[in-house]
């Protein structure tokens, strides 16, 4: 039986050293840990993740620290891995974060000067495209959910200062937008609509918007899924409501509902 490693550590590099240590031992001993891959970690790396965000936006720190300490174990786990086939190590990786913040950050390390936040976004993406990287918007990954992914392309961009000038100028495409959409989507007879086209005008409409939310400092993720947990509350709110008298929501008005729930919007 493997020994197991002490319990306290009292610095980040003996910490670290310990949870390599416990990767070593059940990625050789036991039956769970040594059957993963690359890819059966995969899914399970990105629930880790969405686990965290949610930690994060219930301001959770306890959970929090949780979900890190998780992602760090799926962190070892893909090293230890391609360090089996001698790809790469832990160690690797480490030194390559490293080097690839110093060469980034060539106001810290470096003489360039910079004068805020959008000069430091702007030689990112410039050194980027020094390394090799065929396109600012390359670095985006192309399975990320639609809205994020909208809220990075614009980011990177505005980094190479492709980007409007005022937000005045964004809320009036937001109008344009809007009211394209309603014109393609508003016709009498739904038959003749094209669906396709309206799609894609909706689509505009949501682009613009998360552009602006982007010039007033919101994250539209995060007001978005802020907006579905606060439905989620005033849902299950009218749910318990209709359950406390005897009732069923499919049973019951919309007035009868829509009294419970501006009882929610109270609370």
């Amino acid at each position: 039986m493997p020994l197991i490693p002490p319990a306290t550590a009292n610095n980040p590099a003996t910490a670290f050293e310990r949870l390599l240590a416990i990767m070593d031992d059940l990625r050789l001993n036991c039956p769970w840990d040594k059957k993963q891959t690359l890819e059966s970690l995969r899914h399970l790396t990105i629930e880790e993740v969405y686990e965290l965000s949610d930690s994060i936006l219930d301001g959770d720190m306890p959970e929090i620290k949780k979900e890190l300490g998780d992602i760090m174990l799926h962190l070892v786990f893909y090293a230890r891995i391609a360090s089996e086939t001698n790809d790469f190590t832990i160690t690797d990786v480490l030194n390559s974060i490293c080097d690839k913040l110093i060469n980034r950050h060539p106001h810290i390390y470096g003489d360039t000067e910079v004068n805020d936040e959008s000069d430091v976004k702007r030689n990112w993406e410039q050194i980027k495209l020094k390394e090799g990287n065929r396109s600012v918007l390359a670095g985006v990954p192309s399975s990320l959910p639609a809205l994020v992914k909208a809220s990075r392309i614009q980011e990177k961009a505005r980094g190479v200062g492709f980007d409007w000038e005022e937000k005045n100028q964004v809320w009036a495409k937001v109008e344009e937008e809007v009211r394209e959409f309603r014109d393609e989507f508003n016709a009498e007879d739904e038959s003749t609509i094209d669906r396709e086209k309206a799609e894609d005008e909706f689509g505009d409409l949501l682009f613009s918007l998360i552009n602006y939310a982007r010039f007033i400092n919101i994250n539209p993720e995060n007001a978005l899924e802020k907006t579905n947990r606060k439905f989620i509350r005033r849902f299950q709110y009218l749910e318990s409501k209709a359950k406390e008298n005897g009732k069923q929501l499919h049973d019951m008005s919309l007035a009868e509902m829509d009294v419970f729930w501006e009882e929610a919007k109270k609370l």
